[in-house]
């Protein structure tokens, strides 16, 4: 185990320090709140489990019986709980020698950024991830993917077929493929989009092609179809810890897309040791990252 000591902090024992600097920068407001929605749990693990309803109806002749069609369940999301922690120590002698500053307070903020940077790039990993087949959902699929098996057969698209950069024509490519989304059993469904996600290299071109009432980039004197349909009800977020440049995303209204459960929330706690007088700081929490319907969204690995 290591421990902060003295030596950890040698220019705090003598006089003439000015400063410390490298601590004190602000921290970003939560970005994984705006795309997940997140739910308590109470056990070690929790299963979405995939239910339809009935198809189309059928013409009865006259005369003869009617038809029957059944509800059906199929594959399930689990949502496996992390336990993510952290912990640091620090000697007595170091805490009652230093001149310049209360070391448990300053180095329990420094532990609770620990956790909520860990916490972001969970949540960044799911989108990181969207579109390997190495993480593969509940339906056996990757996130993304233009052949999610349906129930009753047939598949359903949640990624542009061709890859695209974000451009006003691929938002229109993939909005088309929401408006058209079925459910299991190939219903239509009225999914609506709500906002754009993309990393920060694509962050100045999503607010143009979202706010614009003109259309972006050309001569044309023609509106934004996009911005003048008012399809997206909120503005878009940008997740910094998006790894590629390029790829990016359409959340939907759908229920039960990307999900945050909770199963035990932030504690703190400190305590001294009776052997060494070393005093120990610790942050844990539990939760789990990930996703149940894919048609909570839409999007393009961009065309690099």
């Amino acid at each position: 185990m290591g421990v902060m000591n003295r030596n950890t902090f040698a220019k705090d024992l003598e006089e003439g320090l000015n400063t410390h600097f490298g601590m004190a920068y602000r921290a970003r407001p939560d970005e994984w709140t705006s795309i997940y929605d997140t739910e308590r749990s109470d056990k070690a693990f929790e299963e979405d489990v995939l239910e339809t309803g009935f198809g189309a109806a059928q013409v009865k002749p006259e005369g003869s019986a009617v038809g029957f069609d059944e509800g059906m369940q199929g594959w399930t999301a689990r949502y496996i709980h992390e336990t993510i922690a952290l912990a640091f120590a620090i000697t007595e002698e170091a805490v009652e020698d230093n001149l310049y500053q209360r070391l448990g307070p300053k180095y329990s903020k420094a532990l609770a950024r620990a956790m909520k940077h860990t916490k972001e790039i969970k949540g960044a990993a799911i989108l990181n991830a969207a579109f390997s087949a190495t993480a593969p959902g509940g339906d056996g699929v990757s996130l993304l993917n233009t052949a999610h098996p349906l129930l009753n057969g047939g598949t359903m698209s949640n990624r542009l077929s061709t890859p695209a950069d974000l451009s006003e024509q691929a938002i229109e490519d993939l909005l088309i493929q929401i408006r058209k989304t079925t459910d299991d059993r190939q219903v239509p469904i009225s999914l609506m989009a709500e906002k754009l996600v993309v990393p920060p290299e694509l962050e100045y071109d999503s607010i143009r092609l979202t706010r614009s009432t003109m259309r972006v980039g050309t001569a044309d004197n023609d509106i934004s179809a996009i911005v003048s349909k008012g399809v997206f009800s909120r503005d878009p977020t940008t997740i910094t810890r998006l790894t590629d440049p390029d790829a990016w995303f359409i959340l939907t209204d759908c229920p039960d897309g990307l999900k945050h459960m909770t199963r035990v929330a932030m504690k703190r706690g400190m305590q001294g040791d009776f052997d060494t007088g070393n005093l120990r700081y610790k942050a844990r929490e539990r939760y789990s990252f990930g996703w149940t319907d894919p048609r909570g969204i839409f999007g393009s690995e961009g065309a690099a």
